[in-house]
């Protein structure tokens, strides 16, 4: 990634060539009966998506003068994890999707097995990267990494919010359960990106009390602005199928808000991450960039 790119397209063009650098590396496709696990994982990782995770890894990371190749791994990690739930997500037994950044879901492309181990494999891979010394020197800096992002993939994250959702189809959720469920689902690993890029810096707990308010903020907007892009978007430029909630009966920001409102709330919302950041200077305007692009994107 650039020093210092000028713009976010720039930065998410940069992040998003990097990512696919280190998954092209790590996932290089051996000569035995496991390459077709592996071609999975390379089907899934490599090409499309927003790679907002690991930007928002390096944004941070820039404010404390991390190494860049530090933060890379850092980000990789996460996508790692956040591969693995989609492919995992898009199985029969979740969302049942056939199509994921535009191409078949891995479960389509392979078989459900395959799909399967291969999102076993990466959430496997994420915490070997973070726990490799070449991730951080400071053994105690890659124990609190591998010890947040477990935090953040598991029952009190992501796979909750996950378990959240599932049960959603069953029950009728009200405006604090679904904040709840979005704030764990998706909000969890994007905090997790924010907080990596901290703990790399080697910044104290009591002093990401204001990334973390960013965090929330910007991963509750984010969901606010892919319920409206599912209500109104474009499902070529998605890549993926639209309207699922709503074909499921669950409620949503949209459902319970309406669209107006719920757009209003996603302003609400990154205009207050903005003054989480006030305490930082120009070092943090990536991240100022990051939160006001999760209201202009169109995918």
């Amino acid at each position: 990634m650039a020093d210092t790119p000028t713009t976010l397209a720039t930065a998410l063009d940069d992040v998003a060539a990097d990512i696919d650098r280190r998954f092209d590396i790590l996932l290089e496709v051996p000569d035995d009966p496991r390459a077709d696990l592996y071609r999975a994982m390379r089907h899934a990782a490599i090409g499309g998506g927003k790679r907002l995770r690991p930007l928002l890894t390096q944004a941070t990371a820039r404010l404390f003068s991390v190494d860049r190749d530090c933060a890379g791994r850092a980000g990789l990690a996460i996508e790692c994890i956040h591969v693995y739930s989609l492919i995992h997500d898009d199985l029969p037994a979740m969302d049942n999707d056939d199509i994921r950044r535009g191409k078949p879901t891995v479960h389509k492309q392979f078989d459900e097995a395959t799909a399967i181990l291969a999102g076993d494999c990466l959430h496997a891979l994420a915490f070997e990267v973070l726990a490799d010394p070449a991730t951080h020197a400071d053994p105690f800096v890659r124990a609190e990494l591998v010890l947040d992002l477990a935090r953040a993939a598991g029952p009190a994250g992501m796979v909750g919010g996950q378990m959240m959702d599932i049960e959603a189809e069953r029950s009728s959720f009200d405006l604090p359960a679904v904040t709840r469920l979005q704030a764990l689902k998706t909000g969890a690993l994007i905090a997790s990106a924010v907080e990596a890029g901290a703990i790399l810096g080697r910044v104290p707990v009591e002093g990401r009390t204001g990334l973390r308010g960013y965090a929330r903020d910007v991963g509750l907007a984010f969901q606010i602005a892919d319920d409206l892009l599912d209500h109104e978007g474009d499902e070529a430029k998605m890549g993926k199928r639209l309207h699922k909630d709503a074909d499921a009966g669950k409620e949503t920001f949209l459902s319970l808000l309406g669209v107006d409102r719920a757009r209003e709330q996603a302003r609400m919302l990154v205009a207050q991450a903005l003054t989480h950041l006030n305490s930082y200077g120009p070092e943090a305007d990536l991240l100022r960039e990051i939160a006001r692009f999760t209201l202009e994107r169109d995918r």
